[in-house]
């Protein structure tokens, strides 16, 4: 039992401190058991060879990974400073069951999906710890996270008991470096220029990212330091955008017949900016073998902007009160189609939208651990800090709504379903400031009375986290059980959104005031290819604009603050033993958590509300909140089957808890006259919201070639036992009604209080399964003449029979009744070919996924989910480091990522007909490293 516990000890070393790292790996069982042998042949030559770069990560990857009692997957770097990829997201979307999803405003991956489910699912830590962030979900945005600053990022697919924070889909725990963990001093400095949006068809983008890293000890190596500093600026280059409203296409009168012709477009290039600098700072005190003290600190600020310049407007139809009815002329009909003709009344309306936002990052973190005689005392502090500072503007020119006579817009190649290839041209040049004024176009105000030229919205979101952690770990001798350990944790957090917002009225003028559009530029309207007017409206609000702010339900329910009080008592055991012959290791134990969650929001007085301003629509503030408990047991065991095989066996309760806007008090309800009849129909949050939960089963098979390669098959199950989910339920509003509140006059619900009120709830799941395999090996085990060469590849296969009700969900351009789970794509694949020899480092990339339900942001700053298209991303890289002489440890690179030029595609239910489409074009990287 002492020769096990050694062992065990030596694993928890290696755990704690080697790199993190895993395999980038996965694919094809072939030349499988036949490579042991050549392993362990060339490990037995007795040859010291000092292994860098590419294999160094991939090693230490294989070591993490087998050493774990776990299943987990990891990410190195492959040197101090050198993440696998540009950005931490994009690394870890190479990991078997793990993929990506593509901002849809700069084409870089952003959120992470594992197993098949949301990026909400996951947990995310910073060296073990929960962090603030700085939108609605809990979990901050891989951007807040320079890929210089992280040393390595580990994903627990299985947690055990002594996770804090974990996810139901998986734990991701990023790390910055730990100095201690070097064996000399490093220093390490980066610079790279990068071009973007190459061959988007629009104007390209230029960047500069550079960075440096400081790592050494001090006092005989009982104190260690380590700072990193990034800085990282971005113009983006143009994105060309086509949004078919949804695929519409009505059905117009044309010499008698109906024939189906498109109904409109929206079409913009948007050009992306951004800015990020980055520090981490970790201290490191160890003046004996019975203490040891760390403090680390992490931030990150930086601003961001997209402009959105492009054209919008009705074909066939309206769009407004200031837009009549076109009709069609000229056309060519092919089976029920105009595949060609031209519409008058066009009002085509000119975009200039700004996103805009500003944001910072702070986290520190001390942890102390002490060793009293047999115990191992553990004590960790926490704080974490987000803010972010938004600006939306949104103006609109075009003919202002007394003008006439109005354009036309013809159009050419309309086959009934491929929108975004149709070639369009117009009467108007919209590039023209003498046609294109700024203006309230179509009406979208509702009329003169209340125009509205534009819009803008000020949000802001303040997030606090603390956290508190003590633990104690002692060996144990009883039986299988070698070692137990003990902890309490307590944290806090405490999140707000606030902002404005409302209508923007050109000054000094009435309902159908129009302005110059400042400036002379001109911009690409998307894929259409048309001119229109560009200008920049930041700071147009005084000069140009008059801010009508808008108070009404829908913009009060915005604002909400929630606090969470959570205690998390744990205790697990670590296993050591032989059953039918077979060692195993592991470990059992279960967390016991309470929570206390408590929210505002703001309820307006309908009886009162005549209006969408502060003095015609008064509010007061709502309260809510739920205490609840939870355990969450969990026992992950890893069986030796011998030749370096393993069968890991991982049983857990899992949960995740709801983003932190859904927990809302805040409602808003009215009579709803549209439907069959009266009825009292509201929405809001749900400020007693319980976490989705699961029961979860993993099982996988390893087999590992010395410390080279491996190949692993693993299969999962989760039982989701509640998801959350919007869904209307019956619900009596007198509480929040008066005598003078307007009920249903008339119908079977004519003046009652009795109505529908639409929130998040908990509701009971189904099931998700899949496997994964994974192939990670050097091509030298198989030959000495392909000496260098290497592979990496994976496949995961995941299913659910969950189906969700559309209508409980935010959705865009979705007409299904039903969706099936947001984030799940049925199969993900990587492959990553690499070669390195002799200074050369060359790999060639490819990430995989079928269609899915993915999530974006509206125009309102809420989030909706949309079906996106399968694609598939290919990246280049390429670099050479000098071996003598005087510049020894200079590296020259190249990058380039997204060569293939793959967009960015939504459909509503045929993934045959996109209604929305971006392409990004590829983005260049040139760049050196030095180390010294």
């Amino acid at each position: 039992m002492k020769q096990a516990t050694q062992k065990r000890r030596q694993g928890e070393a290696l755990h704690r401190f080697s790199f993190k790292l895993s395999p980038v790996a996965a694919g094809c069982a072939v030349l499988i058991f036949g490579m042991t042998d050549i392993a362990t042949a060339q490990e037995a030559t007795g040859t010291t060879v000092v292994v860098t770069g590419i294999r160094k990560g991939i090693e230490e990857a294989i070591s993490i990974k087998r050493n774990s009692n776990s299943i987990v997957e990891a990410i190195s770097a492959e040197d101090i400073g050198k993440l696998p990829d540009a950005s931490v997201a994009e690394s870890i979307a190479r990991l078997p069951g793990v993929t990506a999803q593509r901002s849809r405003s700069s084409g870089k991956a952003a959120d992470v999906s594992v197993r098949g489910l949301s990026p909400s699912f996951n947990g995310s830590l910073l060296n073990g710890r929960e962090q603030a962030s700085t939108g609605n979900a809990r979990s901050p945005e891989f951007d807040l996270f320079p890929a210089e600053l992280m040393g390595s990022v580990l994903i627990y697919k299985t947690p055990d008991a002594a996770l804090v924070g974990q996810g139901l889909a998986a734990t991701i725990d990023l790390n910055t470096l730990k100095p201690l963990d070097f064996g000399k001093r490093v220093l390490a400095a980066s610079y790279r220029k990068q071009r973007t949006g190459v061959q988007s068809g629009s104007e390209e983008g230029t960047g500069d990212r550079a960075s440096f890293s400081y790592v050494d000890q001090f006092a005989n190596r009982t104190l260690g330091v380590s700072l990193g500093l990034t800085k990282f600026k971005e113009d983006g280059g143009g994105q060309q955008k086509f949004d078919s409203w949804g695929g519409f296409a009505p059905t117009v009168d044309y010499n008698g017949a109906k024939v189906v012709a498109p109904g409109g477009f929206k079409s913009d290039t948007e050009v992306s900016k951004s800015n990020r600098d980055g520090a981490s700072l970790t201290l490191q005190y160890k003046p004996n073998k019975n203490f040891k003290s760390s403090v680390d600190v992490f931030y990150s600020a930086g601003s961001s902007s997209l402009k959105k310049t492009g054209l919008e407007g009705a074909i066939a139809g309206s769009a407004g009160g200031y837009d009549p009815d076109g009709v069609l002329s000229n056309a060519t009909i092919v089976n029920g189609v105009a595949t060609a003709g031209t519409f008058s009344n066009y009002k085509g309306v000119v975009r200039n939208h700004k996103e805009s936002a500003d944001d910072k990052l702070t986290s520190i973190g001390w942890n102390s651990e002490m060793k009293l005689d047999e115990w191992t005392a553990v004590a960790d502090l926490s704080y974490s800090k987000a803010v972010k500072h938004s600006k939306r503007y949104e103006t609109t020119a075009g003919q202002p709504g007394d003008v006439t006579p109005l354009g036309s817009i013809s159009y050419t190649g309309f086959n009934g379903g491929n929108f975004a290839d149709v070639k369009y041209s117009t009467s108007l040049n919209y590039s023209d400031r003498n046609v294109s004024r700024l203006t309230d176009v179509d009406g979208w105000g509702g009329g003169p009375n209340t125009p509205q030229a534009g819009y803008v919205a000020l949000p802001d979101i303040n997030d606090k986290v603390n956290s508190i952690r003590l633990s104690a770990k002692r060996d144990l001798n009883f039986g299988p059980v070698v070692a137990a350990q003990f902890g309490l944790n307590y944290t806090e957090r405490d999140k707000a959104r606030t902002g404005q917002e409302g209508r923007l009225v050109v000054k000094g003028g009435g309902g159908y005031a129009s302005a110059a559009v400042p400036g002379s530029a001109v911009a690409t309207a998307g894929t259409v290819g048309l001119p229109v007017a560009s200008f920049d409206p930041d700071g147009s609000l005084g000069p140009i604009y008059e801010l009508a702010r808008w108070v009404d339900a829908s913009v009060l329910a915005k604002d909400w603050t929630v606090n969470e009080k959570v205690t998390t008592a744990y205790a697990m055991g670590d296993l050591d033993g032989q059953v039918m012959g077979l060692n195993y290791r592991g470990n059992f134990g279960g967390q016991f958590i309470h929570t206390n969650q408590r929210s505002t929001g703001n309820q307006v007085d309908l009886a009162k509300c005549t209006g969408i301003t502060v003095d015609t629509c008064p509010f007061k503030t709502a309260f809510g909140g739920k205490s609840y408990s939870d355990f969450l047991p969990s026992l992950n065991v890893s069986f030796d089957l011998g030749k370096e095989q393993f069968l890991r066996v991982g049983l857990a309760k899992v949960l995740s808890r709801a983003n932190m806007d859904d927990l809302r008090a805040s409602q808003e309800f009215g009579v709803k006259t549209g439907g069959a009849f009266p009825i009292i129909t509201g929405s809001g949050g749900n400020a007693e919201l319980k976490p989705f939960s699961a029961k979860a089963f993993d099982l996988s098979y390893e087999k590992y070639f010395g410390k080279k390669g491996y190949f692993s098959v693993a299969g999962f199950y989760k039982q989701l036992d509640t998801y959350i989910y919007r869904a209307p339920r019956t619900f009596d509003f007198k509480p929040f009604v008066s005598a003078s509140t307007p009920l249903p006059l008339s119908g079977p619900y004519q003046g009652s209080t009795v109505g529908l009120l639409t929130t998040p709830q908990n509701g009971e799941g189904g099931n998700i399964h899949g496997f994964e395999v994974a192939l990670n090996i050097p091509f030298s085990m198989i030959t000495p003449v392909l000496d260098g060469f290497g592979v990496m590849v994976n496949h995961s296969d995941t299913s659910s029979q969950i189906t969700l009700p559309a209508f409980g969900f935010g959705t865009s351009n979705i007409s299904a009744q039903n969706i099936p789970l947001p984030g799940l794509s049925k199969r993900v694949s990587n492959l990553r070919l690499y070669y390195e020899k002799n200074g050369f480092q060359i790999a060639v990339a490819g990430r995989k996924r079928s269609d899915f339900l993915g999530q974006i942001s509206d125009f309102q700053d809420n989030q909706q989910l949309t079906f996106i298209k399968g694609e598939t991303i290919v990246d280049f890289q390429v670099s050479y480091e000098f071996q003598t002489g005087y510049l020894k440890g200079l590296s020259l690179l190249a990058q380039a990522n997204n060569w293939n030029n793959a967009p960015f595609q939504q459909y509503d239910t045929d993934p045959n007909k996109i209604t929305d489409k971006t392409v990004y074009g590829r983005t260049y990287l040139f760049g050196l490293n030095y180390k010294f």
